[in-house]
């Protein structure tokens, strides 16, 4: 129950006294000071507490009943008014909570409400107290301190209400939800606070007060409730309302910016304090109006007739700019793209040429025709000393970047108390109010709702005409870091998880002259985006906004298509962040190397990316690619913002020289010279800092001191990155990069040693990557096997033991495991004996580790050994990690479950592998025991979780299919047996997720192959047929029918078929699901029709290569019939390979998969109607049989006569 002062102000008649600078609107607001006329504090922090410990004593001693009752109130109020209980000044001090509480209770039932002076000082004694100690009430004094503030507002006069509502909403704090009782009195209807907030309330301190009690109201500390929707959506619509409120004309315009602060923070805690949903388009669209006409408030030049609601769909005439006598002919002077922020700059840079020539060297030097965008912020620089109060010059015609005036910030209190500077401060803060008001609700609103949206505040193409005044506006040229920082992170939020909807830009081909493309549009859009934060990133000052620009870059680069996009936009901001990596701010290093390593994991590899990390670092400085970066550096210098380290680019280039010994100068070595970027991030890693002025370097004593942590930290995940997009470019520094993470593994810091350890598995899952055979890598691209096999020995024989036994950082113990992992099996298998066995003993002691993320690694790496082929026919080994497993198994920890049955899924894989090509010897070898047990602990994890299941179904397929019939036979394998198959049939009839369920078809089919499994007479085996049967033709999913149908194929005898009856119903329910085969209500299923009809055809044939004469009347009642025409047209398609089998089949087996071409399945049919021929009828139904093989006959002559035709 916090009760932090939220929105509160100092107290009516202290607003506006030109000796004491202005107070943010916040609770964290720094309250009043009392100072001697030294300067010095007046009380110690023991006499705080001394002179509070005082009249809390004298307080108490008062009755209601005492004579001289008003004075004494009224002189102990003066005293407590008076002192200062600020920690931040006095924060040794020590006055317990509850003595504050009581003080206030006791105090409430002295001071009667008919004596009004007395509530007023109370209450403002109440606001000091709570909003200075930052007091969490209890709930007797929540509720007693409640009820007397309120009754206060109902009895007394209405010129104490300002101080009541003060008291009241810094008592209401974070505790809305516990004032319900007396909400119906406030906020219901003609409640006092919706009377006091209205817009047509003349009082505007009343106003602002009761706005703010309001919002104070709706504030929700996270993990309590939030407000009743009912009352929440009263103070939604009070707040909205007020901004749309124009400024009474008697109101004086620094009283109605606190009006609409007020306002803003009540929607942005409404908005983020718990789940809310707008009212519909209309709502959303209405709070959008205001915040973006808001994020202009008090901005020089802008006069637009704002929209009172935005719609999704742009409509231009909602933005159009006033039209001003001067301005058309300079709009219709433009250029064609001036419509973009920049574009302006750049006009009033020509403007500005007349002025004097100094600039015209600095503007010849632009780099990739972009001269006016990058000059035209440091062409103000010479202005702003002329130009002195131009902000506020209502001539204007557009945003000038005066921010750039001095070094100082434009919303620095002024100490003369000018009444502009002061209107300046409070628009400001208006404007950073409306972007954080903003940020909430682009964070509380559903993505795609918000996409519509995008062109409202992102420009999408140059439209001709003035500029949008849009979020690129304000971070170009707001005055004020903190506006610009904050419309920063609003445009970040509207970047972060938007790929799926930039995935559509598109701009590599010219777009038709008849109308623009939606992708075109987007594709314009990622352009400006990156020019505009281009220019901010050259003008910014601010090393927060600066960080907070590198941040939104590298948002957009996570999110932007440019594949689909025409190369070129990445190697400016590539070579225009270099320097930055050098800055003199940790955070702002820090965001670089984000940046940079969003910029090789988008989309990598990259051939512009490629490119870029290919080129020299000596070539790409002599290109006078960092001249604008060379020039903004020096113009910052010049602004009084240099510093040892703001220092030029070519000092920043010669230090990255000096700390990267892999550089080579001579141009027939440049070849051989590793990435630039790898040298930076390696020499940033290990490299002492030439530059030991950062205040926030990792000194060490005397010694040179390395980079602080984080920017190391960052650099190891660049690398980590880096690996893993373009492990070709960095394969030759194998060596260099393993011992980069080995210095780190040494390291005392938990973090550093964990990042090392990353790096180390990257490394090892790109050697895999390339001998994969699918990847089709040519041996000469390969990293040569022996390197391998060395790189892998010097990482083993180093400090990653020491990792691996780390059990008081369980986090790097579960990534050295995830390291063990990644060895590339036939590197390992040429490790010497005694590294194999360490690695084997470490991995299965770790299993029995007491941390769930380090058990989960372990069991995951000896679920990937046991696919090695070196390990995977050990029948010792196979044997102690099929026990861990079934330990594993048990877990109390879904994680570790869900790892063991993948590690028992991969165990059964190597189980049918061995039988297939070791043979009986190995199945004889392994414990019957042992197998017993694998098959119960899958039949339980079957039951189990979705993740446990879809593996544990893979396993009982594996194991059933690898069982032997001497194993079969035995009594004690009879009930698992039944167990399992049982399990596989009702988890294949579950509503489990999909995948689950194809895997269970998977493993059935698994199972058939068996050829000891009695699927004639065993009882399950109707269940599992029936199964397949109704999900080949019933089930949504086609990858599930694909599946089924493709089990319902695998028996190779027709007695696993059972009698007449159940192979009638498998040819029926297979002509079914092939007639239904494009039947389906969900797009996304119909790329799987081809497949799914490709794997029914051949199921079909397969069957009547196994027909016997008994089955002949069926299958020519089914062929014979409507059903039988579409049959025929499908198995003509079959036949004659029309059918793409492999359509969506995502690579997994057995999904009508076969290697026959049309001539080999021809030959099959051939060999099927000639055993067909043979057949002979006996038994009573004989003449039915042999008249129903005829025409199966005859029918199949035919298919093959046509196929022939064709």
């Amino acid at each position: 129950m916090a009760a932090h002062g939220g929105l509160s102000a100092p107290g009516s008649g202290r607003i506006g006294l030109p000796t004491f600078p202005p107070v943010a609107l916040s609770a964290d607001a720094p309250p009043f000071v009392p100072m001697a006329t030294d300067g010095l504090q007046i009380d110690s922090p023991s006499d705080v507490e001394k002179h509070f410990s005082r009249c809390w004593a004298k307080l108490r001693a008062l009755r209601p009943d005492c004579g001289p009752l008003r004075e004494e109130l009224n002189l102990l109020f003066d005293q407590l008014l008076s002192e200062n209980y600020s920690r931040t000044f006095a924060p040794s001090f020590n006055i317990r909570p509850e003595d504050v509480c009581t003080l206030l209770e006791h105090a409430s039932c002295l001071v009667s409400l008919s004596q009004e002076h007395l509530v007023i000082k109370l209450c403002q004694l109440i606001h000091h107290l709570l909003n200075q100690l930052k007091i969490i009430m209890d709930e007797q004094t929540l509720d007693v301190l409640v009820n007397y503030t309120a009754s206060a507002l109902k009895v007394c006069s209405t010129w104490t209400h300002s101080d009541v509502l003060l008291a009241l909403s810094t008592i209401v704090y974070g505790n809305g939800h516990q004032c319900q009782q007396h909400l119906s009195h406030l906020l219901g209807k003609d409640g006092i606070l919706l009377l006091y907030s209205s817009p047509s309330q003349a009082n505007i301190e009343l106003r602002r007060v009761a706005l703010t009690c309001m919002a104070n109201i709706c504030f929700r500390i996270p993990g309590q409730p939030p407000l009743d929707d009912q009352y929440r959506s009263a103070c939604f619509g009070v707040f909205l309302k007020t901004l749309h409120s124009p400024k009474p004309s008697n109101t004086d315009e620094l009283f109605y910016c606190m009006v609409v602060q007020a306002a803003l923070k009540g929607i942005q805690y409404c908005v983020s304090c718990g789940k809310w949903k707008f009212g519909g388009e209309e709502e959303l669209g209405s709070v959008l109006a205001a915040l973006k006409r808001l994020m202009f408030q008090g901005a020089p030049g802008v006069s637009v007739e704002w929209p009172a609601v935005l719609y999704p769909a742009r409509l231009p005439q909602y933005e159009g700019v006033s039209p001003k006598p001067a301005e058309p002919p300079k709009s219709s002077a433009a250029p064609k793209d001036s419509a973009s922020p920049g574009k302006a700059l750049g006009n009033k840079k020509r403007k500005s040429r007349g002025k004097g020539k100094k600039m015209s060297t600095e503007e010849s030097r632009g780099d990739e025709g972009k001269e006016d965008d990058r000059t035209a912020m440091p062409s103000f620089q010479k202005e702003r000393g002329r130009e002195g109060e131009s902000l506020f010059k209502p001539s204007a015609s557009s945003l000038y970047p005066t921010w750039k005036r001095n070094s100082s910030d434009s919303e620095f209190s002024d100490p003369e108390g000018n009444a502009q500077s002061k209107l300046r401060l409070y628009h400001g803060r208006v404007r950073q109010g409306a972007l954080q008001c903003l940020l909430a609700v682009v964070k509380s609103v559903e993505k795609r709702t918000l996409y519509g949206y995008w062109s409202s505040f992102i420009p999408d193409s140059p439209i001709g005409g003035p500029p949008p005044l849009t979020l690129l506006t304000i971070i170009l040229k707001d005055p004020s870091p903190k506006v610009r920082a904050f419309a920063l992170q609003v445009l970040s939020a509207l970047l972060d998880g938007s790929r799926q909807f930039l995935g559509v830009a598109e701009d590599t081909t010219s777009p038709r002259t008849s109308y623009t493309p939606f992708s075109f549009l987007l594709a314009t859009a990622v352009r400006e985006l990156h020019r505009a934060l281009s220019l901010a990133l050259l003008a910014e000052t601010s090393s927060q906004t600066l960080t907070q620009v590198i941040k939104c870059l590298a948002y957009l680069v996570t999110n932007a298509p440019y594949h689909r996009l025409s190369p070129g936009l990445l190697s400016p901001l590539w070579k225009q962040i270099r320097p930055y990596v050098r800055h003199r701010d940790v955070n702002v290093r820090v965001s670089v190397l984000t940046l940079y390593g969003a910029l090789v994991t988008t989309q990598a590899p990259l051939p512009e990316v490629g490119l870029l990390l290919q080129q020299p670092e000596g070539r790409s400085n002599s290109t006078g690619s960092f001249t604008p970066q060379d020039s903004s550096l020096s113009w910052r210098q010049k602004d009084g913002v240099s510093s040892p380290c703001r220092t030029p680019v070519t000092h920043s280039q010669r230090s990255s020289h000096t700390q990267s010994p892999h550089v080579l100068d001579t141009p027939g070595e440049e070849d051989s010279a590793p990435p630039w970027l790898l040298q930076l991030c390696v020499s940033l890693v290990t490299q002492p800092r030439e530059d030991q002025s950062d205040s926030e370097g990792a000194g060490t004593g005397g010694g040179a001191a390395l980079e602080p942590s984080p920017v190391r930290l960052e650099a190891l995940q660049v690398l980590s990155q880096l690996v893993r997009g373009y492990f070709s470019l960095t394969q030759a520094f194998l060596r260099e990069i393993g011992q980069v993470s080995a210095r780190c593994l040494g390291e005392t810091d938990p973090s550093i040693q964990l990042h090392g350890a990353k790096l180390l598995e990257e490394l090892g899952t790109g050697i895999i990557q390339q001998y994969r055979a699918e990847n089709n890598v040519p041996e000469s691209a390969r990293v040569p096997m022996s390197q391998v096999v060395q790189f892998w020995s010097e990482v083993l024989s180093g400090p990653l033991n020491g990792a691996l036994q780390n059990e008081q950082h369980p986090t790097l113990q579960t990534s050295a495991c995830d390291t063990l992992s990644s060895i590339l099996p036939q590197a390992f298998a040429q490790l010497p004996d005694k590294t194999q066995l360490m690695c084997i003993t470490v991995l299965l002691g770790l299993t029995y580790s007491e941390n769930y993320l380090v058990k989960t690694a372990a069991v995951r790496a000896l679920g990937i050994y046991i696919l090695f082929p070196c390990l995977r026919e050990d029948v010792m080994f196979v044997a102690d990690t099929a026990n861990t497993i079934l330990a594993a198994l048990d877990d109390r920890s879904t994680n570790v479950c869900a790892k063991a049955a993948w590690s028992l899924g991969n165990l059964t894989d190597t189980l049918i592998v061995n039988m297939e090509s070791v043979g009986v010897d190995f199945q004889e070898e392994l414990s019957d025991m042992l197998l017993l047990k694998m098959l119960q602990a899958a039949t339980r994890a079957a039951a189990d979780k979705d993740r446990v299941k879809c593996n544990a179904v893979r396993a009982l397929g594996n194991l059933l299919h690898f069982l032997r019939k001497s194993q079969l036979t035995r009594s004690v394998f009879q009930r698992p047996l039944e167990d399992a198959v049982r399990a596989l049939v009702k988890t294949v009839q579950s509503e489990a997720s999909m995948k689950v369920r194809w895997n269970a078809c998977y493993a059935l089919g698994n199972a058939f192959r068996n050829p000891a499994l009695p699927l004639d007479t065993a009882p399950w085996s109707s269940e599992a047929f029936s199964a397949l049967c109704h999900v080949v033709t019933s089930c949504k999913n086609f990858k599930v029918r694909i599946k089924s149908a493709a089990a319902l194929a695998v028996p190779a005898d027709r007695g696993c078929y059972g009698n007449t009856k159940r192979f009638g119903c498998v040819w029926h329910s297979l002509a079914t699901a092939l007639e239904n085969s494009e039947d389906t209500n969900d797009f996304l299923e119909y790329r799987y029709s081809a497949s799914l009809r490709h794997t029914l055809s051949q199921a079909l044939l397969h069957l009547l290569s196994l027909s016997q004469s008994p089955d002949m009347p069926a299958l020519w009642a089914s062929l014979a019939s409507e059903k039988g025409r579409g049959i025929r047209e499908h198995l003509i398609k079959y036949l004659r390979a029309e059918e793409g089998g492999r359509e969506g089949a995502e690579g997994d087996k057995d999904e009508g998969d076969d290697s026959f071409n049309p001539q080999q399945r021809i030959g099959g049919l051939q060999q099927t109607l000639i055993r067909l021929k043979e057949l002979k009828a006996e038994g009573e139904g004989r003449e039915e049989e042999e008249k129903g093989k005829e025409e199966v006959v005859h029918f199949l002559e035919d298919l093959l006569k046509t196929c022939e035709e064709l």
